[in-house]
């Protein structure tokens, strides 16, 4: 396949500069011939194709950023950034989006190791008999990015080897972990029931989101699954499935998720749901934190063949309490992949806290996490005198970095011996995540790793492009402007530019 050559290519290149992308031939072992290409002759720092792009989009050229350079070897980049085959207005700090995750990512590699899993340890104060707990299971978290069911179901099942059936006391959550106020951050907009507004926790389930999937059945009915599994949950399907394109299909079955009088969830939704839509998704923050983990664990211990007697409540692991059972999550590599590949916030917001905490002692603060990636950063000989950090995902107005800094990020994490992973992380053009509907049908679909960064008047892109040529190089470009969105197109000419014209 050409993106595994691609990256054997990449990361080949680290150490020798060589053939990202080469063609095919090259791939099956035969020396292909090399010929160098030169860019079209630039004019008012840009070439015809992008310029034209540029004029194109109606964006001034002022609120638009650009860098290229190729893949330098760790001793150049240590020095200087190589010099660009590309800039514009590259100095400039801008507002990057979710590329800002590329800071996360190169930093926790580095501080934490790909290898690094988060503990999620429960407790009791109470006495097992006959397979049954007579107090309260405290749950102590530790910022788990990933703690869904099929990582929950783990800690259930060491639950039970614990010796327990039955807890007849409340689930009580510990997430002393995290300072005071880190729940409390307020939602970049207004739309609090969308799952890029969730907080981060230190108990964070399933991203404290629920998945409901429509599928137009049989007898004009619609069916509807959730994921994650709770308990309970209602669902009140008053659904018909109708004929019709299938358009702004959410509208039309009015979806709302609301809570009863004891607290459980219940999700309705009525109306027509066109037949030609397919599978839909529908996405949504859930209302309560505690709640929800309740509600999750309830629902996998219940499966386990346990009981549950108490509810839930906030509180912390008291002194002289015993452990029950631990758990340690995935690790720092996996989560990495789901967070760049589809742009997870919350999951770069727990990391970013993480590092905080182990450079600077729990409880992890904003602050903390700060200083530790500025620390790192100074270690790494990488001055960013533009770069204002914020919370680590990039869902931000304020964060900040300049093109060409992020350019000399990428030359830096690519020649770390956690490279790959690196890489790997980020969608792969025209092939998955966040780029997988662009550039589907171009030479570098395959054969680019890009990170894509999205706010109303943000668009932005970083990753590397493995060229025609059998070259590498690094490639940043940042909008900012009210109508950043019609710069997509200049966006993707510049991978196009890179992979059929870089020299």
């Amino acid at each position: 396949m050409r993106s595994k050559f691609l990256l054997a290519s990449l990361l080949c290149a680290v150490c020798a500069l060589g053939l990202v992308g080469a063609p095919q031939s090259q791939a099956h072992g035969k020396q292909a011939r090399h010929h160098p290409r030169h860019a079209p002759a630039q004019r008012n720092g840009l070439p015809p194709q992008l310029a034209g792009l540029l004029a194109a989009s109606r964006l001034p050229a002022a609120h638009v950023s650009l860098y290229v350079a190729r893949v330098g070897d760790a001793d150049m980049t240590r020095r200087s950034n190589p010099r660009p085959l590309l800039a514009l207005n590259a100095d400039l700090p801008r507002n990057s989006a979710s590329t800002m995750k590329l800071i996360t990512t190169a930093a926790s590699l580095d501080l934490l190791g790909p290898d690094y899993r988060w503990r999620t340890a429960t407790y009791t104060d109470g006495v097992i008999e006959n397979r049954v707990l007579h107090g309260n299971l405290y749950v102590r978290g530790t910022g788990d990015p990933k703690l869904v069911p099929e990582e929950m179901v783990k800690l259930v099942a060491d639950i039970r080897d614990a010796g327990i059936d039955r807890i007849d006391g409340d689930l009580v959550l510990d997430r002393s972990y995290y300072g005071s106020g880190i729940r409390d951050g307020g939602p970049i907009d207004d739309a609090l029931d969308r799952p890029y507004n969730v907080s981060p926790d230190p108990l964070l389930y399933s991203f404290k989101a629920l998945s409901f999937t429509f599928n137009a059945g049989p007898a004009q009915g619609v069916d509807i699954s959730v994921l994650p599994p709770l308990s309970p949950l209602t669902i009140d399907n008053s659904l018909t499935a109708v004929g019709g394109p299938c358009g702004d299909w959410l509208s039309r079955i009015h979806p709302r998720l609301e809570t009863d009088s004891s607290g459980a969830l219940v999700a309705h939704f009525s109306g027509g749901y066109p037949v030609s839509c397919g599978t839909q998704q529908w996405n949504v923050a859930a209302p309560d934190a505690n709640q929800f983990f309740l509600d999750g664990f309830r629902a996998l211990w219940l499966a386990a063949g346990g009981q549950l007697d108490g509810g839930v409540r906030d509180g912390v692991v008291p002194p002289g309490a015993r452990l029950v059972a631990s758990y340690r999550g995935q690790t720092l590599a996996q989560a990495i992949y789901d967070m760049n590949k589809f742009s997870n916030n919350v999951m770069a917001r727990q990391i970013f806290l993480t590092l905080g905490a182990r450079e600077e002692k729990p409880p992890a603060t904003l602050d903390k996490a700060r200083q530790a990636v500025r620390n790192w950063l100074a270690q790494a000989h990488l001055s960013m005198p533009g770069l204002v950090l914020d919370n680590g995902s990039g869902l931000s107005r304020n964060a900040r970095i300049t093109a060409a800094d992020m350019g000399r990020l990428l030359q830096y994490a690519i020649n770390r011996p956690t490279g790959q992973q690196f890489m790997q992380s980020l969608p792969l053009v025209g092939v998955d995540g966040t780029m997988r509907n662009r550039l589907k049908d171009d030479g570098v679909s395959g054969n680019a790793y890009v990170k894509t960064g999205t706010l109303d008047d943000v668009r932005a892109i970083a990753g590397y492009v493995g060229t025609a040529a059998g070259d590498s190089y690094v490639v940043v470009g940042i909008i900012n402007d009210p109508q950043a969105g019609a710069g997509v197109a200049l966006l993707n000419g510049l991978l196009d530019w890179v992979y059929h014209h870089a020299p």
